[in-house]
């Protein structure tokens, strides 16, 4: 027997394309055609609508069936791959990832990727500002730009400056000509490198270390402070005039340090302001007040002059006249003095600290705002009853 008897070579097998469905023939037929119809066919017929409904309205699931496998060998195609995309020729800077597992976006505070109080997304209403305008932010970015270490050491100082010149019996008026005559340079300087780039960038390497980045392109907040300080100590009386700086000095920077910190275990009042930042101004505001008036104001009695410069406070809260003989009071039983005179007053203070802290008025700094309303707060009260 020859070889190739032995092995013949196998037939060329039979392709036998699948009998049409009912279906296939219902389709065909209302083109006026009744044969088999084809898988491309079909599949354009089964993709009249993406969401699976024809122009009329009726769903097309029937169409989408599987097709029944052919006999014939066929070849397994891969599934399309997206295209890789062209790498981006804009440098990106490098992520870092903190302990927490958020990562920042360049652009908001990434300080949170060091130190044990990590920022997420929902941290964003506490950053103190973008990141990447004043170069000692990018470098000191825990120090400076997240905890703002040098800025609230300046604005805790300027408190104990204040106590320091009341000790020293300087008197109001006598320190509004030096702010009036600091403000004015100080914002000439500010109008001027808003004008000419070059000297903004002079000016923020010099006093970025005090700055935030959103006053890379804004008014400084030492110009509001300057303003606020002078609004409460030319037009109020000398104890609420010093007590509102001291509100601004103290109370704010308590506020902003614990908000940042533990802000996000405690609700949000409003955008960037936490209830553990009001509570601490309302707790160093109760502090402030019982130390000014309670133990450093009698101590230093000797510096008040109570003919030019009387305090309104003095120890003691009556209800108005009207008030009183409206429920037929007497004067003293309308009056309380010491402890609980103190005890109200301080708390009313750190009620009025907390409140001008958190209020809003047409998004103006809160380095104006904190002394002023403070101060109408404090006022207003014992205006009242002082």
């Amino acid at each position: 027997m020859s070889r190739s008897s032995s092995n013949p070579i196998p037939a060329t097998p039979r392709v036998i394309s699948p009998s049409p469905t009912p279906s296939e023939t219902r389709e065909s037929s209302q083109d006026g055609y009744f044969g088999p119809v084809t898988r491309s066919a079909k599949k354009k017929a089964a993709a009249l609508d993406d969401d699976g409904i024809d122009e009329d309205g009726i769903e097309n699931g029937d169409l989408r069936r599987a097709r029944s496998k052919s006999r014939s060998p066929m070849r397994i195609r891969k599934a399309p791959t997206k295209a890789t995309p062209k790498p981006s020729t804009i440098p990106e800077e490098p992520v870092i990832e903190n302990g927490n597992g958020h990562v920042p976006n360049g652009h908001l505070s990434p300080a949170s990727a060091s130190g044990p109080f990590g920022w997420s997304w929902r941290d964003i209403s506490r950053s103190p500002s973008p990141l990447g305008l004043i170069p000692i932010h990018r470098q000191w970015r825990s120090f400076v730009h997240r905890h703002e270490v040098p800025r609230k050491l300046l604005h805790v100082s300027i408190g104990f400056f204040s106590i320091w010149l009341y000790v020293s019996g300087v008197q109001t008026t006598s320190i509004t000509p030096y702010l009036m005559a600091a403000l004015i340079p100080i914002a000439t300087t500010d109008y001027l490198r808003h004008t000419y780039p070059s000297l903004n960038r002079i000016y923020v390497r010099v006093l970025g270390a005090l700055m935030r980045e959103t006053e890379y392109d804004g008014w400084n907040g030492v110009i509001w402070y300057l303003l606020g300080a002078w609004i409460v100590l030319a037009c109020f009386p000398k104890d609420v005039g010093l007590m509102g700086v001291l509100l601004l000095s103290w109370c704010d920077t308590a506020a902003s340090t614990v908000g940042r910190l533990y802000g996000r275990y405690t609700p949000r009042i409003r955008r960037g302001k936490s209830l553990a930042g009001s509570l601490a101004a309302f707790l160093v505001g109760v502090l402030t007040s019982i130390y000014f008036w309670g133990w450093l104001a009698p101590r230093m009695s000797s510096y008040v002059d109570n003919d030019n410069f009387p305090f309104m406070f003095t120890g003691t809260l009556a209800l108005p006249t009207a008030v009183r003989n409206a429920i037929g009071l007497t004067q003293a039983q309308a009056s309380i003095s010491g402890g609980w005179a103190l005890g109200l007053m301080s708390l009313w203070t750190g009620f009025v600290a907390s409140a001008s802290e958190v209020v809003d008025i047409f998004g103006w700094d809160d380095n104006l705002t904190i002394p002023v309303l403070s101060g109408l707060g404090m006022w207003g009260f014992l205006k009242i009853f002082g």
